[in-house]
């Protein structure tokens, strides 16, 4: 077993070069391995890239790019000397704490990629696996980490946080309670690394470019696909373009020469949640639904075949993590050692009932959340999902055949629910 664990723990080098070249056409970009000299337990320093791939068994590098300024067709992609992540110096690096893998990075690069649209209010999210567990706003730093986490205390476990503002002591505290990977952040108040140097194994970086994060929101890079015979697909990054009211278009569809149109119109608050709940969905793996309320998340549901599934799975997960922090709130454990706990005789059965009729009461949270889905609904059955759960409003791309049928779904409603177009897909793969 020790030999099992150890592959966890072991920094795999790799074989790729120092320097990386792609050309497109008469254009061409150039890409440097990042390596970083960091000091060992043991007292000596060693120069090395990633730890490892996906798996231990998979060698990785990262590399910045140092040169070229690409632009094919009317686009004009990323330049040099816009790096983020690509550009971590050991610097920056302010605890070590395990050597960081391509997991670790991809994570925090996916944060920034949400955050970037969030960047007016202090907003915290925390990833696992390239996805978001918990993503909220906030009128102070700590609030906004304090709601992502309390969203899915149990997916938090191990994940890597990024937030918008400088660390202060508050929030480092609330961090150092749970076991995270990664925290990154701008910068870090006086006092607030002593607090996360509890946790040795902790992961912290600093990258001072987060502060104008916004500015990253239209750039467009080029994104790569690997196939599996050695082939690449390229495609242009994709751009977030719903970042204010102005955006959405009215749920308005025709079908067999009759009009049909949503009959309420959203709130202000929903027109947020909209907003925030888009800009969240634009780093959740495809098929997506989410569940946003108040700038917080209530359920994520990713990566799913069929939307009314996913539309179901986001709510499951929402009554799950609910009752999971009902539990530790009241008994200071999680439900799953409640229930456990009561199995084994260990807890009256009380116990369990009354965070059960607690969770059932509120409904999760769900009642007054807006749903959002990354594409549109092919039928109404994912909508109808949302509306019994209690949602006040929908936000979908629009554009299907049988769009009408979800407005339907929405006036239909008691109270009615209100629903927008995005005219935008927001796949991820």
């Amino acid at each position: 077993m020790s030999d099992i664990k150890k592959m966890y723990t072991t920094i795999l080098g790799d074989s790729f070069p120092l320097e990386m070249t792609i050309s497109f056409g008469d254009q061409t970009l150039v890409y440097r391995k990042k390596t970083w000299k960091i000091r060992k337990e043991d007292g000596t320093e060693e120069e090395r890239g990633l730890r490892y791939g996906e798996n231990p068994d998979q060698e990785a590098a990262l590399y910045e790019l140092v040169n070229g300024n690409l632009v094919l067709g009317e686009c004009k992609f990323i330049e040099p000397g816009n790096s983020l992540v690509s550009g971590i110096t050991v610097d920056d690096m302010l605890q070590v704490g395990k050597h960081p893998g391509k997991i670790n990075l991809t994570d925090v690069d996916n944060g920034l990629n949400i955050l970037k649209y969030l960047m007016d209010k202090p907003a915290a999210v925390i990833l696992k696996h390239n996805n978001p567990c918990g993503a909220s706003l906030g009128e102070s730093l700590a609030e906004a980490y304090n709601r992502a986490n309390r969203a899915d205390r149990i997916a938090a476990f191990g994940g890597a946080v990024v937030l918008s503002r400088p660390v202060d002591r508050e929030t480092a505290e609330m961090m150092s309670q749970n076991y995270l990977e990664v925290v990154c952040a701008p910068d870090f108040e006086e006092g607030s690394l002593e607090i996360l140097a509890q946790r040795k194994n902790l992961r912290v970086i600093k990258i001072e470019r987060i502060d104008r994060l916004a500015e990253f929101e239209k750039y467009r890079f080029v994104d790569f696909k690997s196939l599996i015979d050695g082939g690449i697909i390229v495609q242009q990054s994709a751009v977030n373009s719903i970042r204010s009211r102005e955006d959405l278009k009215p749920a308005v569809a025709t079908w067999k020469g009759k009009e049909y149109r949503c009959e309420r119109e959203p709130t202000q608050r929903e027109i947020d949640d909209m907003i925030f709940g888009w800009a969240v969905e634009h780093g959740v793996t495809s098929n997506s639904v989410i569940y946003v309320k108040d700038g917080c998340t209530v359920g994520i549901g990713t990566g799913e075949q069929d939307r009314v599934g996913v539309a179901e799975i986001a709510v499951y997960k929402a009554y799950k993590k609910y009752a999971d922090i009902t539990c530790f709130d009241k008994f200071g454990i999680p439900y799953a050692d409640l229930e456990l706990e009561v199995e084994q005789g260990k807890r009256d059965r009380a116990d369990k009932e009354e965070i059960d009729a607690k969770v059932k009461e509120d409904r999760a949270g769900l009642p007054g959340s807006v749903m959002i889905s990354d594409a549109f609904f092919p039928f109404r059955d994912a909508a109808d999902v949302g509306i019994r759960e209690g949602v006040s409003a929908i936000l979908q791309a629009g554009g299907s055949m049988r769009d009408y049928a979800s407005i339907e779904a929405c006036n239909e409603a008691d109270p009615k629910v209100a629903m927008m177009f995005t005219g935008q897909r927001s796949f991820k793969h």
